[in-house]
């Protein structure tokens, strides 16, 4: 029997009727069709639409199975939809064990894929696995004593494994729900295949990341913890040995190519691999700090009256705009119900970052303000040198927390006087070491201040109570994203350095977890591809 396939967006939903009943009624009156005709209903997509404080509602999309073919032309919002899942296909030679670095998002779906292909990749990281790793993050939040090879940004599972487990992105990509669904065969929630903008939560997260590992392991693959890539032979312009060092021992190997997802804190080996003549360039990233309200008051500035409904959860919300002078401000990693995190990976050196679980439900919302920043203002023209600003100002950041990786805080009001903070007021800070208040100006370039005291000013136009003169700044926050990018060419390698894939977040070619996965496919399909150079 012939069947007809449709996507259907724009089906408003009242909170109240959130089933699969409304659903399908909503896609009757849309396609104005009797129940009798269809096969089946799907819900695709849903998102909160927050327009009317009043009459809140979901937005959905729906993928539709029919008896028959519609009439064209097609109603609103419908489109004819042909299923088109990402496959991987088994690669006719083997080849001499691909080494992936970095076991963040990039790395991981790099390894899955090559090892879906029928090959036996070598996946390594400097960090822990996520049991023992999230054991070394817990024993610093909580005593001081950091490990600068397993922390918040080094360890299976990168620095996205304590976070909010964000998966929604900017780029559009059919690798993208191949990412989603192998997410939800790993244990992550169904709920973010249907989300518009899906979360796992760090406490599902790691163990989404733990049967990733297991996967790439059952299909042939290896992988090592606290193992970190130490030289790579680049006689003649391509790889051609690489050494790995573990608990001391070099080990000399001679992959067939290496996909570099080192992450966008792998400080040393950013120096490294420059030295080495890998080709790299300083780009513009953000600074700034994090900031906290209560989550109820950002729930009511979201939901009017519908805050707290079983339907919504937690609110969020996504800000930026630019200054007289021209410099972009922006909320970035929201997390709602969430926690402010000490995320060091070097020592006496502050940086912040920001978690949430699950379910949500701390009481402060959190979300980095940033100003974005280019390399003009980087104080020089070295292609390391946006990460040398970054060390000086989470030092600076140190210095103002008065150490033991304590964090400077200052309360908003404050902030916006330019004034030093000398207590705290209905919002409590949660920055996981604790914070001393003080003044952000210490530690942060006068312009990026500047431009935050405008941003703040105009953000709280667009969600009252964004600049409430008691919510808190805790800072600094500096690793948004990468600070450089090593250059590749049309085959995905190195311009200067063949056999070497420069990939992911790390690299300069992504920006969070679901495009830094991606971007880790797209590295394997290139490996898979080159294959005879």
């Amino acid at each position: 029997m012939s069947t007809f396939r449709y996507r259907v967006s724009d089906l408003t939903i009242p909170l109240d009727k959130d089933t699969p009943a409304q659903l399908k009624k909503a896609v009757c009156t849309a396609l104005r069709v009797k129940e009798e005709q269809i096969l089946s209903v799907k819900l695709a997509k849903r998102s909160v639409d927050a327009r009317k404080k009043n009459d809140v509602r979901l937005n959905t999309t729906a993928e539709v199975v029919l008896k028959k073919a519609l009439r064209e032309p097609l109603p609103k919002g419908t489109s004819k939809y042909t299923p088109n899942p990402y496959t991987v296909a088994l690669h006719p030679r083997p080849l001499r064990q691909p080494l992936v670095v970095g076991c963040g998002p990039a790395g991981l779906f790099a390894a899955l894929v090559l090892a879906m292909a029928g090959q036996c990749p070598l996946l390594i990281d400097r960090g822990r696995a996520v049991a023992d790793r999230e054991a070394d993050v817990r024993k610093f939040w909580q005593t001081g004593v950091l490990d600068t090879q397993s922390n918040v940004q080094f360890g299976a599972g990168g620095a996205g494994a304590f976070s909010d487990g964000k998966l929604n992105t900017g780029i559009k990509d059919p690798r993208i729900r191949f990412v989603l669904e192998e997410f939800v065969r790993c244990g992550a929630p169904e709920q973010i295949l249907t989300d518009a903008k899906p979360h796992v939560g760090t406490d599902r997260l790691h163990l989404t990341i733990h049967n990733l590992i297991e996967k790439i392991r059952h299909l042939g693959g290896k992988v090592c913890f606290e193992t970190t890539l130490t030289h790579i032979d680049t006689t003649g312009g391509k790889v051609n040995a690489v050494t790995l060092t573990h608990n001391g021992i070099d080990r000399v190997i001679h992959p067939e190519s290496v996909i570099l997802a080192v992450g966008h804190s792998a400080r040393d080996t950013f120096a490294h691999l420059y030295d080495q003549g890998i080709r790299m360039e300083a780009k513009p990233f953000s600074v700034g700090a994090r900031i906290e309200h209560h989550q109820s008051m950002i729930d009511r500035a979201q939901y009017g009256t519908f805050a707290g409904h079983r339907a919504l959860g937690a609110a969020d919300y996504k800000l930026a705009v630019h200054t007289p002078d021209g410099r972009g401000v922006y909320t970035f990693c929201m997390c709602p119900g969430g926690t402010v995190v000490a995320a060091a990976s070097e020592e006496g050196m502050v940086c912040t970052n920001g978690m949430s679980e699950f379910a949500r439900d701390k009481e402060n919302a959190n979300a980095a303000v940033l100003v974005g920043i280019s390399p003009a203002d980087f104080g020089s023209d070295h292609p390391l040198a946006g990460m040398v600003l970054q060390r000086k100002l989470e030092r600076a950041a140190y210095l103002a927390g008065g150490g033991d990786y304590k964090a400077p805080a200052q309360l908003v009001g404050d902030f916006l006087q330019n004034r030093p903070s000398v207590n705290f007021g209905k919002v409590t800070p949660s920055y996981t070491r604790g914070v001393t208040p003080a003044d952000l100006t210490q530690c942060l370039p006068e312009s990026v201040t500047a431009a935050m005291r405008a941003g703040l000013v105009q953000m709280d136009r667009a969600l009252k109570g964004f600049a409430d003169p008691e919510a808190v700044l805790t800072g600094v926050e500096a690793r948004s994203s990468s600070p450089v990018r090593m250059l590749r060419g049309e085959t995905g390698q190195s311009v200067t350095v063949q056999r070497l894939y420069p990939c992911g977040e790390g690299a300069g070619y992504a920006g969070g977890i679901t495009s830094a996965a991606v971007d880790g496919i797209r590295c394997a399909e290139f490996v898979l591809k080159n294959t005879n150079i």
